[in-house]
Formats: structure tokens, C-alpha cells, sequence
């Protein structure tokens, strides 16, 4: 793969921003690109190396390795898989998943904490995200002491609809549907029926509509 085309792939990040074209070609030459399938498993770790995952097309999933329930979402543009900058151990602990068919550059965790030691702006940039992520973990908790089951599943349908929609023309906010009821229901700690029910009950009233393919919300 052309370094020029991996160039045209970090471009997108804001992560990259700060560090300038020569730099951001230097790190094209040990990047590694790959498309993924809809539904593949992403490996985290190969044998002994663990890897940090550059997504530039498509939806992943990042489940808990055990018991296989969802843990959050990543959207083009992040990064996945930042774990192994900071977990000493050898075993990983989760598992991600193409949601639908993806493009992933993918860099071994020790390069990468390499140059985060050498670009300040990219540490820092790696450590928001981070943050951000504990931070969301940290709401469901938080959700989950204070907010009934209903409460919970509604303020996340509107929050994906926030994060991954697009606006279209009379205010409709619309969203491919990639999540099953049952990941839905890991996320919200909630079950598959509860679930059911209060999306159903949404859709008879108008606030959202959904099929197999799309959810969607009219904001006026």
C-alpha cells in the first residue's frame, strides 16, 4: 500500500492534526492497512504484539471478551483498541467486531507509545480519548443508580441517533441500525424485552421509526 494513500487515511483524524505532513509520513511507513468484512473479528493481538486500530470507514463494536456483552461503539475517525498502550499484562480483555464493512490502519502498541513520547499532541490527544471513553462508562454507571430502565433506553436511542445520524432535509435525523435489541440492551443495562417494548412504544408515538436498516427521529 502507498504511503500516499495511508496519508490520505491518518488525514481524517484529528488525532494527526498537529503533527505536520513529513512527520505524518514517517508514520505511514510502519502502518499496516486493511479492509474488514462486515461481521469479522478484529484481532487486538497478534501472538504476543498488541495493536492500536486507525478506523477510517465503517462501525465497530467493542465487546467484553467473557461474557460477550457490548462495552461501547467506535465511529470512522477513532481509535480502538488503546488498551494495549496501558494494560501491562499479556491477555486482552476485549473483542471487537466489524459492524459493517470497515478500512482499519493498524499500528503495534510499543511504536505507538513510542511516538506518543515524541509528539506531545498525540499523547495528549490519545489520553482525551481515553478519557472520554471512562467518562461514558462512568454515565451508564451513574444512569444505572439514578434512571429507570425506560429512561436509560430512550436517552441512548437519542444519543446514537446524536453520534452516528445525519441530518436530512425537514429536521429527520437518521441513522443506519446497527445494533440488535440484545446489544441495545447490554448497553443500557436493561433486557432484550425491555427494550422491545420501549422502542415500540416510541415508534406508536411518533418520536422514532426504524426498520432493519435505518432509525430515525424528527427533531421539529
Amino acid at each position: 500500500m502507498k504511503n500516499y494513500t495511508k496519508y490520505w487515511f491518518l488525514e481524517g483524524f484529528n488525532l494527526f492534526k498537529k503533527l505536520g505532513m513529513l512527520n505524518m509520513m514517517r508514520i505511514c511507513e510502519i502502518l499496516e492497512m486493511e479492509n474488514i468484512t462486515k461481521g469479522e473479528l478484529i484481532k487486538l493481538k497478534e501472538e504476543d504484539t498488541k495493536n492500536i486500530f486507525f478506523l477510517k470507514k465503517g462501525t465497530i463494536k467493542i465487546v467484553n471478551k467473557e461474557d460477550h456483552h457490548v462495552k461501547y461503539i467506535v465511529k470512522k475517525g477513532n481509535i480502538f483498541g488503546e488498551l494495549g498502550l496501558y494494560d501491562e499484562e499479556d491477555e486482552t480483555y476485549e473483542l471487537a467486531y466489524a459492524l459493517e464493512d470497515c478500512i482499519v490502519c493498524y499500528i503495534e502498541a510499543e511504536q505507538m507509545k513510542a511516538l506518543m513520547q515524541k509528539h506531545k499532541s498525540l499523547k495528549n490527544g490519545v489520553l482525551k480519548i481515553y478519557g472520554l471513553r471512562i467518562k461514558k462508562l462512568e454515565r451508564r454507571l451513574k444512569d444505572l443508580l439514578y434512571k429507570d430502565s425506560g429512561t436509560r433506553i430512550k436517552e441512548f436511542i437519542f444519543d446514537y441517533l446524536e453520534e452516528f445520524g445525519e441530518k436530512k432535509e425537514e429536521g429527520i435525523v437518521i441513522a443506519k441500525n446497527l445494533l440488535s435489541h440484545t446489544e441495545i440492551s447490554n448497553l443500557t443495562n436493561t433486557s432484550r424485552q425491555t427494550v422491545n417494548n420501549i422502542m415500540s412504544k416510541m415508534r406508536k408515538e411518533g418520536i422514532i421509526d426504524y426498520d432493519t436498516q435505518f432509525i430515525s427521529h424528527k427533531t421539529n
